[in-house]
């Protein structure tokens, strides 16, 4: 088990990751199992599904999470520079509207 002092040292997804692994929530207490369990199943769901390719799984993860951090027009723009395609209307609808 993964001691709650190492989990503090470990940052961003790792840190997630570290403490599911432990199934020890960032401020000490448990996870519940159930929890576990329907995350793990999701997980070994998500695991065996064919993927379209590394470019796509990775415009999909800078869109999903810079969405979070960069205004639409900017991450547009760096998605166009670094020749991914642009923002389609449906993810901006989608990653936006709440904003």
């Amino acid at each position: 088990m993964t001691s709650q002092n190492s989990m503090n040292q470990t940052t961003g997804a790792d840190a997630v990751d570290v403490a599911i692994a432990s199934g020890i929530d960032f401020d000490g207490t448990p996870i519940p199992p159930a929890k576990l369990e329907l995350y793990h199943q999701v997980m070994a769901l998500e695991a065996g599904r064919q993927r379209s390719g590394v470019s796509n799984t990775m415009r999909s993860r800078i869109v999903r999470i810079g969405a979070k951090h960069i205004s639409p027009e900017e991450l547009n723009q760096m998605l166009i520079d670094a020749d991914f395609a642009p923002l389609k209307d449906k993810e901006i609808a989608f990653y936006y509207s709440g904003k």
